[in-house]
């Protein structure tokens, strides 16, 4: 994955979909089932931002599960988000904003950690399925980058595949570890940030628009990093 960091951190293209769509939010009249699609990036955000509300508050609606939808579904897929998330147990994004069948596609990795089965899956949903956003999903308490830190205080060995958890870890671990504060969540924000932008800056993703967010778990809040 060293090669893609390199290629990420040299694109010029950062930071090219920093700004969300001027279009304003409106939302699909004819998507599957009973629950409307969103079509632009802006309805998307907030549709997904509104679910969390309801999840976080104990007032989730479960939509789309319906067994007239399964079939409507068998035939075409028409989700409105790509989340790119970490496999925790704890943050399944489908409960998490509130969605139901069709409505996101979930690409799940420890720490959400990129290699490129996860660009090649999160192309296939913006330039196949026409999705207008990806967000990217980081939690406290991340078990990755607790895993990550303490390689870095103690020097143990990495055994077998982790290694590549914590090498793409570690640049954001060690940028930000003399800055006060809890070093496991100043971490997990500039990793976050960090595959925000690693996927903002590849051209294969200009269509989308693109942001990092941070699920709480004490409270099932999602909100948007800087």
């Amino acid at each position: 994955m060293a090669s893609n960091r390199r290629a990420f951190l040299t694109a010029t293209a950062v930071g090219a979909l920093a700004a969300a769509p001027a279009t304003a939010p409106t939302t699909a009249t004819a998507a599957v089932g009973p629950h409307p699609h969103p079509t632009t990036a802006p309805a998307a955000l907030a549709e997904l931002l509104d679910g969390n509300r309801r999840y976080a508050t104990d007032h989730s609606r479960h939509p789309d599960e319906s067994r007239r939808l399964r079939r409507q579904l068998a035939a075409a897929q028409h989700p409105f988000a790509v989340i790119v998330g970490c496999i925790d147990s704890r943050v399944p994004p489908e409960l998490v904003f509130d969605q139901g069948l069709g409505d996101l596609l979930c690409i799940r990795t420890a720490g959400e950690v990129l290699d490129e089965a996860v660009l090649a899956s999160i192309q296939y949903g913006v330039e196949e399925l026409r999705i207008p956003l990806v967000l990217v999903l980081g939690h406290e308490r991340c078990g990755a980058v607790a895993a990550t830190l303490a390689h870095l205080e103690t020097g143990a060995p990495v055994p077998g595949h982790l290694a590549l958890l914590v090498d793409e870890i570690s640049p954001a671990a060690r940028r930000t570890r003399a800055l006060p504060g809890d070093w496991a969540e100043h971490t997990m924000r500039a990793h976050t940030a960090w595959v925000r932008d690693a996927i903002r800056a590849d051209p294969a993703f200009t269509s989308a628009h693109v942001v990092a967010a941070r699920f709480d778990l004490d409270t099932g809040l999602v909100s948007l990093l800087p």
